[in-house]
């Protein structure tokens, strides 16, 4: 079963199941204050809770983007951090943002803590406003069980760079409820359980 608004706040609000949670879908933010008052509302790509799913977003704490070592392979048994480099925070007056070059891949982290229930498990998906620029977002789960923040993957498929905007919507994640399943990702200890706010690299 597909949960709606009402049971995700619920869970949000009865099992920590997402924190920190906004119950309802932000479009825009207050504007900064300046020395001739408060600025008009600022526009953001939105997040919080939808219809049926939950609007995460990227934090601004940390964004990594892979690049090419000559002479080096990507082994997700032995990977090298080397391989990824960390991406520098920009802001203007439209908020905050990491540039992710073109045809390149990067790794962010969503804002929002998960603590999955032992009967729900959430699909991560791409938001159709970055689809429309060529951002691609990876279908991520997050398991029955499963806590902390989820480690999102991107990749840029136009030929131009673009701008990935923190603390606003940057993916959509799903929540699916069935029955108790036999083994949760916690009771298996999974290897990436309690993920912190920053970028978790491959372990295996």
């Amino acid at each position: 079963m597909l949960l709606s608004d009402s049971q995700i706040a619920s869970l949000a609000r009865e099992r920590g199941m997402i924190e920190p949670f906004v119950p309802e879908l932000v479009r825009e933010v207050e504007g900064a204050l300046s020395l001739h008052g408060r600025n008009p509302p600022r526009p953001v790509l939105s997040y919080g809770c939808s219809s049926y799913g939950y609007d995460l977003t990227l934090s601004p704490k940390e964004f990594m983007i892979f690049r090419h070592i000559p002479g080096t392979i990507i082994d997700p048994k032995n990977f090298n951090p080397a391989n990824l480099e960390s991406v520098e925070l920009h802001e203007d007056s439209n908020g905050k943002f990491f540039i992710l070059p073109a045809h390149s891949y990067g790794l962010g982290v969503a804002v929002e803590k998960l603590q999955m229930p032992p009967n729900v498990t959430g699909i991560c998906l791409g938001k159709s406003t970055y689809a429309r620029i060529g951002v691609i977002v990876n279908a991520t789960p997050a398991e029955a069980m499963w806590k902390g923040h989820l480690t999102l993957e991107f990749s840029n498929s136009c030929g131009a760079d673009v701008r990935l905007y923190a603390n606003e919507g940057i993916c959509q994640i799903l929540f699916l409820q069935g029955e108790p399943c036999s083994v949760t990702y916690g009771d298996r200890a999974g290897k990436y359980q309690n993920q912190p706010e920053s970028v978790t690299l491959p372990r295996i």
